[in-house]
């Protein structure tokens, strides 16, 4: 058995590798950058070696910098989570040159599924079914575009090297197809370090499904059922579950079986994911294999019960799987919600700084029978940097059935406190109430679809307006006790907090009165209000005399007033924003790669301007309308923060 696992990585991911490894009585080795040096998995593992500067092309990707760590802490076998050098055939040939053992698959099977023009080849000729496209290398923009055009628009433009999202363009025109081209190899340049581009058919309102394997080095391979993928944004997975509400028995156990086969053909062991893309005919076609563990591996644990991390290492150690394909059962359903650091009012832009609450539900089976469970590799204080993933936890929630299932993630999504920086927790959240998500009838268009002008909150029905108003009250009264009970003067007052109020609201179509109930104290972030017959999970701030009120994806602010004030405050002027029509503001903290104009220069609408990177993601800033560039603030090369100054217009 293993003794000393190093792991290769960062974040959440690291933190899961040392959760199971400690489980099994390995002793762990993190390695981290300078950004790195106070991060959650330095705190977990038994040892820490410092690897460089930042930028993981300076540490986490260094081969050598791994090999010199391994040497000074003796370790005998690496794990390489995702990411990083995961898949990169290079790192296992050294560890196994180092007589260090890779927690992951053989060298062939990453080298053969890691390229992805290979592994179609491959894949068909496994029998695997497989998108048309142009699988050879592609040398410029223009070429791009002439096989775009021949293979017939839309098209999707990927990376050879690429994996979660990153050289992943959509391209539905020629202009389209040239400028994707270019962003593709530009960030798999700067994330894989290969630049190489392939492109294949775009298949319209596809679903995203992908199939869990895992063999040992002794001929055994299974499949562990499936995953629903399909809630993506810029072909960056955001919600999952397992299984998926979508396949048929008959359908899951063929896909189960080509995964096998290719898996086979290429003497695979370990785990690993087969990917697919399903049309609404149940029809489904070879994506690619990612050889190592997926983002996305908790919500097969939960209906499987199966320890992926602790099978790899098993494996790994030369054991054979313990079980069976017969004896892999899918028990329940479970859902995945990954929290990103990135602002959902700003087109889900990344955001960046310190943590100054984070505090998860609680974690483990609920009184209703419900599981909660939350890989983080964040704490309380931590700092979220620019250089790394925005991914800072994954939440999942199991259930007997899928609707109480998206239900309890409702519920842990409530009690999910997370400030000091953007976050996606309201849009989750507004997903998991939406009606097409709840029917399971969703596409990897569904984001685009259903929120095509970007997310601006979920604005509160006539209920939910009701309810939280009646929150404000309660919170309103407690306040106006405690400030009683401060002031020392003893006055003939009610007490609010574990009463049964009925506050009677104004202004609203049905009913006036609601009864509401909590143990909600002055000073509490987050309380369980007992609101006309429901309980609801509540974030609660302060905002001078004001109190913000957060639900549910909702953002109000409830003010109490007296009638007179209340008539007096209509009349206040409200307070503008400043005219920024005329600048064009860095939309969040980054790098800026490139200035495509000067001070003079003409531009028209839908002309690049610039070129902002951060957290891996290049985005490509355009002009709105015609102009003038008046001045030029900002230099290539230049770190931004959100809303500063890039440039002028006339």
């Amino acid at each position: 058995m293993i003794n000393k696992i190093l792991v290769a990585n960062r974040g959440e991911i690291a933190c899961r590798v040392i959760k199971t490894a400690r489980k099994m009585g390995i002793k762990t080795v993190a390695v981290y950058s300078d950004a790195d040096a106070e991060a959650l998995h330095v705190r977990m593992a038994d040892e820490a070696v410092h690897i460089g500067p930042a930028p993981s092309s300076q540490s986490y990707i260094v081969i050598d910098k791994i090999l010199e760590a391994i040497r000074t802490t003796g370790a005998d076998a690496v794990h390489p989570g995702y990411g990083f050098l995961s898949e990169n055939a290079a790192f296992a040939q050294a560890l196994e040159k180092a007589g260090v053992v890779f927690i992951g698959p053989p060298v062939k099977a990453i080298q053969a599924m890691g390229d992805k023009i290979t592994s179609k080849k491959i894949a068909a000729e496994a029998g695997v079914s497989t998108v048309p496209g142009h699988m050879g290398l592609i040398e410029d923009a223009e070429e791009a575009v002439k096989i775009s055009a021949s293979i017939g628009y839309p098209v999707m433009i990927k990376a050879s090297a690429g994996g979660g999202g990153k050289g992943m363009r959509i391209a539905w025109n020629d202009a389209e197809a040239r400028e994707g081209f270019q962003s593709s190899r530009n960030e798999a340049k700067n994330s894989f370090g290969d630049d190489r581009i392939f492109i294949e058919k775009f298949v319209d309102q596809p679903r995203h499904i992908e199939i869990q394997v895992l063999g040992d080095q002794h001929g055994t391979t299974l499949y562990l059922g499936e995953r629903e993928c399909s809630i993506q944004r810029r072909n960056q997975k955001v919600i999952e579950e397992a299984p998926s509400p979508f396949l048929d028995a008959e359908t899951r156990r063929a896909m189960g079986e080509q995964a096998v086969a290719l898996a086979k053909a290429v003497g695979y062991f370990s785990a690993g994911t087969v990917e697919f893309i399903v049309d609404g005919a149940r029809n489904f076609y070879f994506l690619e294999m990612n050889t190592r563990l997926q983002v996305e591996h908790p919500v097969t644990e939960l209906v499987t019960g199966i320890d992926l991390v602790e099978q790899m290492i098993r494996v790994a150690s030369g054991e054979k799987l313990s079980f069976g394909q017969d004896d892999v059962k899918l028990n329940g359903w479970a859902i995945e919600s990954r929290l990103y650091a990135e602002d959902p009012y700003r087109n889900f832009l990344p955001s960046i700084g310190r943590l100054t609450r984070y505090r998860p539900p609680a974690e483990g089976r609920q009184d209703d029978g419900t599981v909660v469970r939350n890989d983080t590799g964040v704490f309380e204080g931590g700092e979220i940097s620019m250089y790394y993933d925005p991914m800072i936890a994954k939440l999942c929630t199991w259930a007997p059935d899928r609707l109480t299932a998206i239900d309890a993630m409702g519920k842990a999504l409530d009690d999910f406190e997370v400030d000091g920086i953007g976050h996606n927790l309201p849009f989750l959240s507004a997903v998991m109430d939406h009606d097409r998500f709840r029917s399971g009838k969703i596409t990897t268009a569904f984001i685009a679809e259903e929120f095509p002008e970007g997310f601006s909150g979920v604005h509160p029905d006539e209920a939910a307006a009701r309810k939280l108003a009646a929150i404000g009250v309660l919170v309103h009264q407690a306040l106006q006790e405690r400030a009683v009970q401060i002031s020392g003067t003893i006055g003939n007052h009610r007490r609010v907090i574990g009463k049964d109020w009925v506050v009677t609201l104004a202004g609203f179509e049905e009913g006036t009165q609601l009864s509401v109930a909590s143990g909600w104290l002055p000073g509490q972030s987050h309380a369980r209000f007992h609101v006309g017959g429901e309980t609801m999970g509540v974030k609660v701030n302060l905002i001078g005399s004001a109190v913000r009120l957060r639900w549910r994806g909702m953002d109000v602010t409830a003010r109490v007033r007296s009638p007179r004030v209340a008539e007096l405050a209509r009349l206040m002027p409200k307070k503008l924003p400043p005219d920024t029509s005329k600048m064009l503001l860095c939309p969040m903290p980054g790098v800026i790669t490139s200035v495509s104009v000067k001070a003079g220069d003409a531009v028209e609408a839908g002309q690049t301007l610039a070129t902002v990177e951060a957290m891996k993601m290049e985005n490509v800033l355009k002009a709105e309308r015609r102009g003038i560039v008046k001045h030029v603030a900002a230099s290539q090369g230049q770190s931004l923060a959100v809303d500063e100054l890039i440039m002028e217009f006339e």
